[in-house]
């Protein structure tokens, strides 16, 4: 009987609780710079201090992030920058999330936009942020704030959801 008891004794018991799954990157890479062709023609490049991916294929981009958009004549000018504190590609959605001082700056035109929060969609080339965000875009001649914003992906046309405000830029006007 003594041995009986000896030998149930000796039974590894189940690990009791929950088991821990692992939720953060999969891989972190430093210094990333991405180029986005199609056609052979350079679309667009993204450049970032760190890049973090998930295994939803999600993107994050905690340190900074800034995007290039290049003109469609394949001669490599810039048209339009768009930067920020935080970057978030959601994979499913093809759809960057942009947050904290964000900036787009369309060369040409000489045009700027700052926003705290904006979304950048790639299937649709769209630029846009909530309707409740402010904006404010900054043209050679004027100021122009208001809330929500929706404008082409080079920002060369767009329109503000709610205007509150147009003011004329003086001449003497340091570039933010």
């Amino acid at each position: 009987m003594l041995t009986v008891l000896g030998l149930t004794g000796c039974d590894k018991k189940a690990a009791n609780g929950p088991r821990l799954e692992y939720t953060g990157p999969l891989m972190e890479t430093t210094n990333v710079r991405t180029l986005y062709s199609d056609s052979a023609k350079l679309k667009l490049q993204l450049t970032a201090p760190l890049e973090q991916r998930f295994e939803n294929s999600d993107v994050l981009y905690p340190k900074g992030v800034k995007v290039t958009f290049y003109s469609a004549d394949n001669t490599k000018t810039v048209v339009n920058t768009l930067t920020a504190n935080y970057g978030k590609l959601d994979k499913a959605k093809n759809l960057y999330i942009m947050r904290g001082d964000v900036r787009v700056v369309n060369v040409p035109q000489e045009q700027r936009l700052n926003t705290e929060e904006l979304f950048f969609d790639m299937t649709k080339q769209l630029i846009y942020t909530d309707s409740a965000m402010f904006v404010k875009v900054t043209t050679p001649q004027e100021y122009l704030t208001g809330y929500g914003l929706r404008a082409n992906q080079d920002f060369s046309r767009y329109s503000i959801f709610n205007p509150k405000g147009v003011f004329a830029v003086p001449q003497s006007a340091p570039a933010p």
